[in-house]
């Protein structure tokens, strides 16, 4: 596998004043100017609200009821602008990768203080949301994508999730994409997002905890113990390379949940050397194939990068990983949470991880 060369990187602020940032293996070369579908500010108001009986913050962003939904294809606001008079998100140009801040978001650094609420403790809704733009190509999918551009991505998540964890106020960073109608996505054109919290959320908080007594019981982090198990059992091995390793992992709530982490224990992707980015997307790539393989459909699915809080610590417990949920189960089912997953947080999956592993292991690519 060759080694790659740095990236370009741009930014710019949109008439509305939000901040668009533009990524590319090549210089970047913008034509026009760099557009925005409205020129009004943002003006979100977000809040939290606490939830006495789970320990845990829930966010209310009523103004996201007004977002995009299912556009045409002639109104892709994640298109390069073509007409002036009907503006999107990206301006035309030679670049890769796009990242804009979030015009209708869950969270905001700007985010006002709320009218108190009689039977909880609220606050503002504090944070950020960007909108990660993977192609200009409205017709392709992420694994599509050569595994150079993919390792632009890992890049781009590395990137923000840095200068995101650089403000005061953010407290962990999570880079996701949603693909699918199945699990809700309101846009085809390939893309993700990235949320940052002024928190640590509740599962990374649990994760954090167990992984750092692993380390202070057995003298490893987790995920080596993890990987050296794995490997050396084989049953649920999906696949793997010189950097990275992709497993149906045995504890996996989902039908055909595969997890990949890179082969060194890392806490976040800034500590991946660019070899080891460039592996660790080329496996990225290969899982999703996958994926779309098996069914002979494009999979639905959803996908989470969890890396370490960005609270200046190295966090040496913490695995680095990407999870990734598929929303359809064998004979082209759809998965749904239901009552036990919903209800009491315990989920029940129909097949053993050793036999969904071998499936995918098979796949012809």
């Amino acid at each position: 596998m060759t080694q790659t060369t740095p990236y370009q990187r741009a930014e710019f602020r949109k008439p509305d004043g939000r901040f668009l940032w533009l990524y590319s293996r090549r210089p970047i070369a913008v034509q026009g100017p760099v557009p925005s579908p409205g020129n009004e500010p943002v003006r979100a108001t977000p809040q939290q609200r606490w939830h006495p009986l789970r320990g845990e913050w829930v966010i209310y962003a009523a103004h996201r009821q007004d977002r995009t939904f299912l556009p045409p294809a002639e109104y892709n606001p994640l298109a390069p602008t073509h007409d002036p008079e009907h503006p999107t998100e990206l301006p035309q140009g030679d670049y890769d990768i796009a990242v804009f801040q979030n015009r209708f978001p869950s969270l905001t650094l700007a985010a006002p203080e709320p009218d108190p609420v009689p039977g909880t403790v609220n606050r503002p809704g504090t944070g950020e949301c960007e909108v990660v733009v993977f192609t200009q190509d409205a017709g392709t999918s992420l694994h599509q994508l050569p595994v150079e551009h993919v390792k632009l991505l890992v890049d781009v998540w590395a990137d923000r999730t840095s200068a995101l964890g650089e403000q005061d106020k953010i407290q962990y960073v999570l880079p996701f994409e949603n693909r699918g109608v199945e699990v809700g996505v309101t846009l085809h054109h390939p893309h993700g997002q990235i949320y940052a919290y002024d928190h640590v959320p509740p599962v990374q908080t649990r994760a954090l905890e167990l992984a750092g007594a692993h380390l202070a019981e057995h003298g490893e982090p987790w995920a080596a113990t993890f990987l050296r198990e794995e490997l050396e059992s084989g049953q649920r091995l999906v696949s793997r390379n010189e950097g990275a390793v992709a497993v149906v992992p045995p504890f996996a709530r989902y039908t055909y949940e595969t997890w990949l982490l890179p082969a060194r224990p890392a806490a976040r992707l800034s500590d991946l050397s660019d070899a080891e980015r460039l592996h660790f997307a080329a496996l990225l790539k290969e899982t999703l194939a996958r994926l779309d393989a098996l069914f002979g459909v494009r999979m639905p699915y959803l996908m989470t990068v969890h890396q370490a809080p960005t609270d200046g610590q190295a966090h040496e417990e913490w695995p680095l990983h990407i999870e990734i949920y598929p929303a359809l189960r064998a004979k082209g089912k759809l998965k749904y949470l239901a009552g036990t997953e919903q209800g009491a947080g315990l989920f029940a999956n129909d097949s053993l991880p050793e036999v969904k592993a071998k499936e995918l292991r098979e796949v012809t690519l």
